[in-house]
């Protein structure tokens, strides 16, 4: 039976029907924030609840523990000199693994006052790096440590190669995931509102991207039809492909909900990988899933 849904004929062209969904791990308790290094051949990602790291390797499938304890980090990206970057409830901090192993604190606080728990995280072309900012890591001790908001609000933030941390956007709920076009004039914004907010936001917002990082609001996007947003990526078309509760959803430039790829299990994150960038990563509840596409992703360091 195929993992495939087909929405709209646009998706016809964006899978092979042979392509099977891989079950490559399983174990975890809230798998999340995979990053994909080329140079290694490898996969990182998160496994919230239990504290740690984990290593897919491409090549033989092996797959182990890559950082325990991990400051219940979440989500990871790599930058433009093929470092890690790091989300972490914990710590309540934006980390980068140096090439050496060190782990240093990019990010911890706003005007003196402690990050709630930074959530997901791209790094633009230039260097900067945007984060966001809900409560998820300090609702309880199941992701992270309970504890009170200083912030006092759930953010999107800019780090600029200086080393300056600016809000770019302030109006969300719970912000989540987040990712830039492949020309970097867009960025998309998931807001899991709804989680906290009886009837709040569940959908991904639009932003056009100006000078100086300067957001201009262009509406929402997308709803969801299934559950929750959560990360997201796009390939080197434009679309958006996104974590669902059913799975991953695809949809155009346009806003249409044009395919799914189904997943037996809630999906918080993906990850283009492989050589080619044409393999999705895929993170459910528990277990790392993949499957082979004929798109590719946009280049995300």
């Amino acid at each position: 039976m195929s993992c495939f849904e087909i929405l709209d004929d646009r998706f016809r062209r964006l899978f092979v029907g042979t392509a099977q969904l891989d079950r490559l791990y399983t174990g975890c308790r809230w798998a999340e924030g995979p990053a994909y290094f080329p140079a290694a051949r490898s996969l990182v990602w998160s496994d919230i609840p239990n504290d740690r790291m984990l290593r897919l390797d491409e090549c033989s499938g092996s797959v182990s523990v890559f950082r325990h304890p991990a400051g219940h980090s979440n989500g990871n990206t790599v930058d433009r000199q093929g470092r890690l970057v790091t989300c972490e409830h914990g710590g309540r901090r934006v980390s980068r693994t140096d090439i050496d192993g060190r782990v240093i604190t990019l990010a911890d606080r706003h005007d003196g006052k402690r990050l709630n728990s930074p959530n997901d995280v791209v790094v633009q072309s230039n260097g900067d790096i945007w984060f966001s900012d809900p409560t998820y890591g300090i609702d309880s001790d199941y992701e992270g440590h309970q504890a009170d908001s200083e912030q006092g609000a759930n953010r999107v933030y800019r780090l600029d190669a200086s080393g300056k941390l600016s809000v770019v956007a302030d109006d969300f709920v719970q912000p989540n995931g987040l990712a830039f076009s492949p020309d970097e004039k867009l960025l998309y914004v998931v807001d899991t509102g709804r989680s906290h907010v009886p009837d709040g936001p569940a959908h991904i917002r639009r932003f056009a991207v100006g000078e100086n990082g300067a957001l201009v609001d262009e509406g929402l996007f997308a709803d969801c039809t299934a559950g929750f947003f959560d990360g997201l990526r796009v390939d080197t078309q434009g679309r958006i492909w996104t974590s669902a509760g059913d799975g991953v959803h695809c949809y155009d430039p346009d806003g249409s909900l044009i395919g799914k790829i189904l997943v037996p299990e809630v999906v918080a994150n993906v990850c283009f990988g492989g050589l080619k960038r044409n393999y999705l990563y895929i993170c459910g509840t528990t277990s790392l899933y993949g499957v082979r596409l004929p798109v590719n992703g946009a280049k995300t360091f």
